[in-house]
């Protein structure tokens, strides 16, 4: 019988390894896995490398992450916000790597991970320092940079929803990345509010089907 529910957070993050890639969900805090974030704080691996949209916001979520001093580099698109100082005082103290990714790319690079594709050209970047070391191609008479696509160990992510299977529903705008970023890892965990019996959720319903997810934690609100 198919069951990838697990029965409690430090069970859900189990085996995570020093110097993996972790996709980490999440619009700011719409849809960011908190606590499986701090389970992971508290399960030990380090040398992390994050993908995320942000950088994390006040000392909690991923900026507790970071400031538990578990994340070599962070991969994202909007390090800087009000409340980013945790990633500031890392950032420039030299302790905390650093790739700007513009949005539209980071999550199409995640979603060329997930479908297998080699990269992919956008003109997004072209004459900026995004595109240093990257190779440029004229298409049509427009420049194009090449983007790689990016592929990680781990993926944690927010659902409102799940069944045993696997399958996912999301709330409304935190689903975000969270689908794009269930195709795209190698262990996916998903965070759910609610655990329902196979066949509560329509099939026409499933935005992130079973297949993608490994491991599901109901964690009530």
């Amino acid at each position: 019988m198919i069951n990838k529910i697990v029965q409690s957070l430090e069970h859900a993050v189990a085996g995570i390894e020093d110097g993996s890639t972790i996709l980490i969900g999440g619009f700011g805090g719409a849809g960011q896995p908190m606590a499986l974030i701090d389970a992971l704080v508290e399960q030990g691996a380090k040398d992390l490398t994050v993908v995320s949209n942000n950088a994390g916001n006040a000392e909690i979520g991923l900026a507790a992450l970071m400031k538990a001093g578990r994340v070599r580099k962070i991969i994202c698109s909007f390090p800087r916000q009000a409340d980013s100082y945790v990633f500031d005082e890392l950032y420039r103290s030299g302790k905390l790597e650093l790739e700007l990714v513009p949005q539209g790319t980071l999550a199409e690079r995640i979603r060329a991970g997930g479908a297998g594709i080699g990269g992919f050209f956008t003109r997004t970047g072209v004459g900026t320092m995004l595109a240093q070391g990257k190779e440029v191609r004229t298409i049509d008479g427009e420049q194009y940079l090449l983007e790689a696509p990016i592929k990680a160990d781990v993926a944690l992510i927010k659902a409102k929803c799940g069944d045993r299977w696997g399958n996912l529903t999301y709330n409304k705008t935190a689903r975000n990345f969270g689908p794009v970023h269930a195709t795209a890892a190698g262990l996916t965990i998903a965070q759910v509010d609610e655990v329902v019996e196979l066949g509560e959720i329509d099939p026409e319903a499933v935005v992130t089907p079973g297949i993608f997810v490994k491991r599901i934690v109901q964690v009530r609100s």
